[in-house]
């Protein structure tokens, strides 16, 4: 299976009390003695107009965000394919909607 890259979007399959969904992938690839985890910020097309959501528009799917409060992460059986990329801005803007959630400086 190919590595997922940090700011990458894949549909992870989250289990029974989530569908599967886009997510984009926030941390490093991972060595070969290191678990083969990856730590995600999903996708959401359920809106509630917070501030640790980041607007996110991308051709072939619906208006959305980045939902920072639902921050996990899988191991990388659960990474269905790879949808796209996302830009360097929106990144950040996932970083900061992080931090805040986690109260970190």
């Amino acid at each position: 299976m190919p590595q997922a890259r940090r700011g990458e979007l894949w549909v992870i399959d989250l289990g029974m009390a989530q569908k599967p969904r886009p997510c984009l992938i926030l941390s490093i690839v991972y060595l070969d003695h290191e678990r083969a985890v990856v730590s995600y910020v999903p996708r959401t097309t359920a809106l509630r107009s917070t501030r640790f959501e980041v607007p996110h528009q991308a051709r072939g799917l619906e208006a959305g965000a980045f939902d920072a409060q639902g921050i996990g992460s899988v191991p990388v059986v659960k990474l269905e394919r790879r949808v796209g990329s996302v830009e360097p801005a929106i990144i950040q803007q996932v970083e900061v909607a992080v931090k805040l959630w986690l109260n970190l400086p």
